[in-house]
């Protein structure tokens, strides 16, 4: 029988603090429309936890945007910013719990404007299941591997406070 490396539902759906770390040295798989089949170390990633995040999109409760984020673990939250940038997050915890990770850097690639450029993700992607997806998941490296990794603050949120900005909710490799 073939060993399964997809990372299942169980992953995703616990607390967005638990996962995030664990993507870590996990591979983003993305097979494009031509069938080939690229797979990226994930390097880098941020946490970003429930309504009372005030980082968090879903600080300003439900909306059309964030509705996926509302749904239990393991779906795809995008969405633009500057007009210009897809950023890819994946949604983690129970439902009407919103929460995601932000994918900041995989291997070859930092920052995620880059990656989503780089890797054809665009708004098509929102609400998809990584679970069951046929063009992007996420999958446990063939051969463990020690991982090491550092905390620190979150980029680009001074909008939220002090509190949050500072919390150490960003992953990366070591």
């Amino acid at each position: 029988m073939k060993k399964l490396y997809r990372l299942t539902t169980d992953f995703f759906c616990r607390d967005v603090l638990d996962v995030a770390p664990e993507l870590i040295g996990k591979y983003l798989v993305r097979k494009f429309d031509d069938n080939t089949l690229h797979k990226y170390l994930i390097t880098e990633v941020e946490a970003y936890r429930g309504e009372q995040d005030l980082a968090c999109h879903a600080s300003k409760g439900r909306t059309p945007r964030t509705e996926i984020m509302y749904h239990q673990g393991g779906y795809i939250y995008i969405y633009l910013i500057y007009g210009m940038y897809w950023m890819l997050n994946i949604v983690t915890g129970a439902e009407n719990n919103p929460q995601a990770i932000l994918i900041r850097g995989i291997e070859g690639y930092n920052g995620p404007g880059k990656i989503t450029k780089n890797l054809l993700i665009d708004k098509s992607f929102y609400g998809e299941n990584l679970v069951t997806s046929k063009r992007l998941w996420i999958e446990h490296p063939t051969k463990p591997f020690e991982i090491n990794f550092k905390s620190a603050p979150r980029v680009g949120i001074d909008y939220a406070g002090n509190i949050w900005k500072n919390k150490p909710w960003r992953f990366i490799l070591d």
